[in-house]
């Protein structure tokens, strides 16, 4: 199996998990947070619901610099409602799986960087940076899982039953 192939088939897995947590996140909690450390529930929602086309980007860029001297110019804006977070999940994944879809297993292997106001902090093989990026996902998405829990929304199913959803996801 090609590496594109594998990486579109677990794209798709992840879309549908991390759709049923987005649709589940209340409104009017943006600020909400779980301790003073921690990230705001809408920020952490919406990064969640972006993190998708980071695929698209890892692929069709050579680098991101997460502070660049011009300003950023990865989109930013509040997502306020769970419509807008699955809205902007499926926009992420569509661009993820064009971009999987139009890449090779070669381009793949070659290096992709991560900068901070022009400083290198990371450099490896698109491919690792592409399956670090699923491992992200489900990390931000368990913190998201935890966020509803302490805010009485029910738990979707993830991996398997939780205790408010017992399918086998």
């Amino acid at each position: 199996m090609k590496m594109t192939e594998l990486f579109t088939a677990q794209l798709d897995e992840e879309a549908g998990r991390t759709r049923r947590a987005l649709e589940r996140t209340p409104e009017q909690r943006d600020d909400w947070k779980p301790h003073e450390k921690s990230m705001p529930f809408g920020r952490l929602a919406a990064l969640i619901a972006r993190m998708p086309s980071w695929l698209s980007l890892i692929i069709n860029r050579d680098e991101l610099d997460l502070n660049p001297p011009s300003g950023s110019n990865i989109d930013q804006r509040p997502l306020r409602t769970s419509v807008e977070l699955v809205q902007a999940l499926d926009e992420g994944v569509a661009q993820a799986r064009a971009a999987l879809a139009g890449t090779t297993e070669e381009h793949l292997l070659k290096p992709w960087r991560l900068l901070v106001s022009g400083r290198v902090v990371s450099e490896q093989p698109r491919y690792v940076v592409v399956r670090d990026t699923f491992a992200h996902l489900a990390h931000h998405r368990g913190q998201l899982t935890v966020y509803l829990r302490l805010n009485d929304v029910p738990v979707p199913a993830i991996y398997g039953p939780s205790a408010d959803d017992a399918r086998f996801a």
